[in-house]
């Protein structure tokens, strides 16, 4: 079978975007033990990176809802892919803060959340910053938290932009 067919298939099934929730969840839950267990104070940045991921959990939500339903799902692809985008901006500009610190680039030192949405009022165990964005709290392999999530997001495109040509070339292919 085409693997664009194969993976169109998935993308209309329940079980693929319970997979993208569960994996986001897990990240969340890491940042939130990092925060909350190991003492790792989040930046401002470090939040807004979080809301990115949080919108990629949405995303899944939207697909779980219909997923073999095109506008849902279309919907929620893009969902997935914009909160990954806005995500991986995100954590570039904070790796540069962490590797290329200047007086001139500095994060800013409080959150700013729509007045019809502040996160860090209603919920500042998760959304309230403390940390400083150029300051590298925690590394795995060499690599710092923010670097790791350009990798995550990044992967989250790619992933995307895969399911979404799978449907466009699954409409494109003679029925069988």
């Amino acid at each position: 079978m085409n693997i664009f067919l194969t993976l169109d298939q998935l993308s209309r099934k329940r079980g693929s975007w319970s997979l993208l929730f569960l994996l986001t969840l897990v990240i969340e839950i890491c940042a939130l033990f990092f925060q909350h267990v190991q003492d790792l104070q989040p930046c401002v940045m470090c939040i807004y990176e979080r809301v990115a991921m949080f919108g990629i959990l949405a995303a899944a939500l939207i697909g779980l809802m219909k997923p073999d339903n095109v506008i849902l799902r279309t919907l929620a692809m893009i969902s997935w892919g914009y909160a990954s985008y806005r995500g991986l901006a995100l954590s570039n500009q904070h790796v540069d803060f962490q590797f290329n610190p200047s007086p001139f680039a500095t994060c800013d030192v409080f959150v700013s959340f729509p007045d019809w949405a502040p996160l860090n009022t209603w919920l500042p165990s998760v959304f309230e910053a403390y940390g400083d964005c150029s300051e590298v709290v925690w590394q795995f392999f060499g690599l710092s938290m923010p670097q790791w999530l350009v990798i995550i997001f990044s992967l989250n495109i790619l992933a995307c932009a895969i399911v979404f040509i799978s449907q466009l070339v699954a409409r494109m292919l003679p029925k069988q």
